[in-house]
């Protein structure tokens, strides 16, 4: 694993220090790393897991959920007690640093439930309220992907770069519509996407797909509506590897994402309506 106080001289933006964010982006892979052995143990106990539904029949949160994200507050609060801190399962809390982590503790709670492998654990960093740098950490997959501003993305130490000359139809269009969606526009995407030749993959975890995206496995990704821990992450690894990623929502309201190299994404987003 490449070591984000390795990288420090280019990090350094808007009068942010650069030793400042390095600090954050190193714990942040450590934590994802901790969080997803934690969260590894309650998958290999399905029986402790007491799952609840929280908006609908596929939007569901479990012990483990619950239990991951109040360890990951307290280690955060431990190591960087003025920084702010948004996630999923309970309130926000307001910092004084200008950094805010955003954390989900286990995004893809439904494969996570029914025992499939596709879920992770996504901190982002946000400074000033623009994606900086996070981990994701996929522990049935061993992956850890991190970025942080300046310095590139990475996975398991391996230095990411996006493929500029990928289209719609070069490989699988990550697709995260979820019961939020409307029939009319999900419909009306993917008929679109298949026609001009791209086909639809989804895996059920809005962070790993935009990991994906980062590492070349699909070309783009695109969700009608998205937290900022299902996405905040992910937008910075592939902004670092070389791509663009437009979240319409912010710290506090879900949006649109779309994501992808700069054809891809502009695609994306006509087909989409945006």
């Amino acid at each position: 694993m490449v070591a984000a106080e390795d990288r420090t001289q280019s990090a350094a933006q808007d009068g942010q220090p650069a030793d400042a964010l390095a600090a954050r982006v190193a714990l942040a892979q450590k934590l994802a790393r901790t969080a997803g052995s934690k969260a590894r143990r309650f998958f290999l106990r399905p029986e402790v897991l007491h799952p609840e539904l929280k908006s609908s029949s596929q939007d569901l949160v479990s012990e483990a959920d619950r239990t991951v994200e109040t360890w990951l507050r307290a280690a955060i609060g431990r190591h960087f007690p003025q920084d702010g801190i948004v996630g999923e399962e309970e309130a926000a809390t307001q910092g004084s640093s200008g950094y805010v982590w955003v954390v989900d503790p286990i995004d893809g709670t439904m494969p996570f439930l029914v025992g499939q492998p596709n879920w992770c654990v996504s901190i982002g960093l946000a400074h000033e309220g623009r994606p900086v740098g996070g981990a994701i950490y996929a522990p049935m997959l061993r992956e850890l992907y991190w970025a942080m501003e300046g310095a590139g993305a990475y996975l398991n130490g391996r230095r990411l770069v996006m493929n500029p000359d990928w289209t719609l139809a070069s490989t699988t269009i990550g697709f995260g519509a979820t019961q939020k969606a409307t029939p009319e526009e999900v419909g009306e995407f993917v008929e679109g996407l298949y026609r001009e030749g791209g086909v639809l993959f989804r895996i059920g975890s809005g962070a790993l797909m935009l990991a994906y995206v980062a590492a070349n496995r699909i070309a783009g990704y695109y969700d009608p509506m998205l937290y900022c821990w299902d996405c905040w992450a992910g937008a910075a690894l592939i902004r670092e590897a070389g791509g663009e990623a437009s979240f319409a929502g912010d710290l506090a309201h879900p949006g649109p994402i779309w994501a992808g190299n700069p054809r891809v994404h502009a695609d994306l987003k006509r087909l989409s309506g945006a």
